[in-house]
């Protein structure tokens, strides 16, 4: 896929961050539509009225994307207003952390995280790939899960749970659609460490893992949408991780992490959005 010119684009979460990142990109490069999708009313309205007035339709959805009965019924309306969608960005996440486990509350916590970062993705997808296969038109879904992904970190661990959900859903989907020989539906699934959009207020760097500007996040996942890369990792020292899982023995590895680079103890400080 060159561009998104002529494409229609749903995003989740759109109404700030990087989803409203994303939403101009799509504006920016002559999208035909651009589907905003977020739970903020408020917020939405604004982004959807200031990226309007140009060649790009821009049709703005209040949703609760952990209501399967309205992302149903939002699927059915923008299907009556724009058609096919063509390329969708699963944005939209939520995060609790700077408490243990046992400290959280397993309704306001717990399910909380994963019906919007695990399950709502899935259903989000399950609605708009069926059109994506049929249509036989090049199509991209774009999955922004989480370095927490792929690396166990305190304070996190429901978070880190649901985006470790997030990447073998996504990889796998990956998988089967190339299995089934759809090989014009892409899936991306992007990876990145904290990101400054104010959700991970709070939270500290560590060496080699700096917190990454959305801007950055959002040149990075666009690049990686268009070319149909199945993973993308930010920064690329995340994956220092990985080889190490299959090099050192677990304790020594947790020493490194915990002692040395105190990568353990990156959200002690954590405060995050109020609303998040």
């Amino acid at each position: 896929m060159k561009d998104a010119a002529g494409t229609t684009v749903l995003i989740t979460g759109a109404a700030m961050g990087m989803g409203r990142l994303f939403a101009e990109r799509a504006v920016a490069e002559g999208a035909a539509a651009v589907v905003l999708v977020d739970v903020n009313e408020e917020a939405l309205a604004t982004t959807a009225a200031e990226l309007s007035g140009g060649s790009t339709q821009v049709l703005a959805e209040a949703l609760d994307v952990r209501r399967l009965p309205a992302i149903r019924a939002a699927a059915k309306r923008v299907r009556v207003e724009v058609g096919p969608v063509d390329i969708v960005f699963n944005n939209a996440g939520v995060v609790r952390g700077n408490q243990y486990f046992w400290e959280t509350d397993p309704v306001k916590d717990t399910e909380f995280t994963l019906a919007v970062n695990t399950l709502a993705p899935m259903q989000v997808a399950r609605e708009f790939l069926p059109d994506m296969i049929e249509g036989g038109r090049e199509s991209r879904l774009v999955n922004i899960a989480s370095a927490a992904g792929l690396t166990a970190n305190p304070r996190m661990a429901v978070y880190a749970g649901s985006k470790w959900a997030v990447v073998g859903w996504s990889d796998s989907v990956r998988l089967e659609l190339e299995q089934a020989g759809h090989h014009h539906v892409k899936v991306t699934t992007v990876c990145p460490y904290y990101v400054k959009t104010g959700m991970f207020d709070g939270a500290r760097s560590a060496p080699l893992l700096p917190l990454l500007e959305p801007d950055y996040v959002v040149d990075q996942t666009w690049a990686a949408m268009l070319k149909g890369q199945p993973m993308l990792v930010m920064p690329r020292t995340v994956m220092v991780s990985e080889v190490v899982k299959g090099v050192l023995p677990l304790g020594v590895r947790d020493f490194v992490a915990d002692k040395v680079l105190g990568i353990y103890h990156t959200m002690e400080d954590f405060t995050g959005r109020r609303e998040s």
